[in-house]
């Protein structure tokens, strides 16, 4: 973990911390308005710095972190874990939106003309089911 007078582009600290997997996709993911600093919009160069808390969206998923330290090198995850704590609401509020994602779910899902395996077992199912 490397401080630089305890501040950090944004961008940086996301790719640090492992929440994208290049700066110019957190630099993107920031410039849509996908990221919040202490519940402002942050353009790709806003500063961070320990204490500051963000709000993150990934995809349906919503993060609500504090930054605990600064780095501008990325790291494995363990590593990338030390650099921010999640609160307690963000992860249960992650974990219900997960189950019921999960249990939304589609049964089947239709994937353009059914494989030669598909056509066995649309047949096989035909076949239990015309008794």
């Amino acid at each position: 973990m490397n401080e630089d007078n305890g501040k950090l582009r944004i961008d940086k600290w996301l790719w640090a911390a492992r929440f994208y997997k290049t700066r110019s996709l957190a630099a993107d993911a920031v410039e849509s308005g996908k990221a919040k600093v202490n519940a402002v919009l942050a353009k790709p160069a806003k500063t961070v710095g320990p204490g500051d808390m963000l709000e993150l969206r990934l995809g349906r998923f919503v993060f609500d972190i504090e930054v605990l330290a600064i780095s501008n090198k990325r790291g494995g995850a363990p590593d990338a874990q030390k650099l921010y704590r999640e609160t307690e609401e963000s992860k249960a509020k992650r974990a219900i939106l997960a189950e019921q994602l999960r249990v939304d779910a589609p049964l089947f899902v239709f994937k353009g003309r059914p494989s030669k395996r598909d056509r066995r077992q649309i047949a096989k199912f035909h076949k239990d089911h015309a008794e």
